[in-house]
C-alpha cells in the first residue's frame, strides 16, 4: 500500500510539474494583446487615446509638464513616451522600433493647440529613421501624417539624435 501511495505522489507530482512549466510558456490570449497600428493616422490616434492612453505613460526623462517649447510645436510642451521610447531613451543612440513619443503642444497662455506624434516603424522609411509623423487638432482631426517633409526637414537637424529634440538619447 505505502508503494502505491509513493508512486502515485511521484505521477502527481511530475504531472504537476509538467502542467506548471507549461502554463509558465502559455500565450497571451491574442483578445488580450496590444496591437500597434501600422502607418494609419487614424488608427494611431485611436491607439494613444483608447488602447494604450499616452496620457498614462512615463514623461520624456527629465522634462516635466509644460516646458518652454519652440515653434512649430508651441510655446509650452509636454512630451510624453510609451515603454518602448522610455527605455530606448536611456543610454542608447536610436530609439527602437515601436517608440511612440506623443507632444503636447500649447500657446504661451496653456492654451491646448495641437497633438504631434513621432512613431518608429521598422522599414517605412529607413533613409529618413523609419518615422512616421503626425499632427492632430485638439479634436483629434489629422492635420498632416505620413513621410512630413516639414517635419523631417527641420528634424534633420537632430539626425545624429535619431531626429530627436526633446532631448539626448544617450
Amino acid at each position: 500500500m505505502n508503494k502505491r501511495l509513493n508512486v502515485f505522489i511521484t505521477i502527481f507530482f511530475i504531472f504537476g510539474l509538467c502542467t506548471s512549466v507549461f502554463a509558465i510558456h502559455e500565450t497571451v490570449p491574442a483578445e488580450t494583446q496590444i496591437i500597434l497600428p501600422g502607418s494609419d493616422a487614424a488608427a494611431l490616434y485611436k491607439y494613444i487615446l483608447t488602447s494604450d492612453p499616452y496620457a498614462k505613460w512615463k514623461l520624456w526623462p527629465g522634462k516635466g509638464k509644460l516646458y518652454k517649447g519652440t515653434e512649430p510645436h508651441g510655446s509650452l510642451l509636454t512630451t510624453y513616451v510609451n515603454e518602448t521610447a522610455f527605455h530606448s531613451a536611456r543610454g542608447k543612440t536610436a530609439m527602437t522600433d515601436g517608440a511612440i513619443i506623443v507632444k503636447e503642444n500649447y500657446t504661451a497662455d496653456k492654451k491646448f493647440i495641437a497633438l504631434t506624434v513621432m512613431y518608429k516603424i521598422k522599414g517605412y522609411n529607413p533613409a529618413k529613421g523609419d518615422w512616421f509623423w503626425a499632427r492632430y487638432t485638439p479634436e483629434g482631426k489629422v492635420e498632416a501624417s505620413g513621410k512630413v517633409d516639414a517635419c523631417i526637414s527641420c528634424h534633420e537637424k537632430r539626425k545624429n539624435q535619431d531626429y530627436i529634440f526633446s532631448g539626448p538619447l544617450n
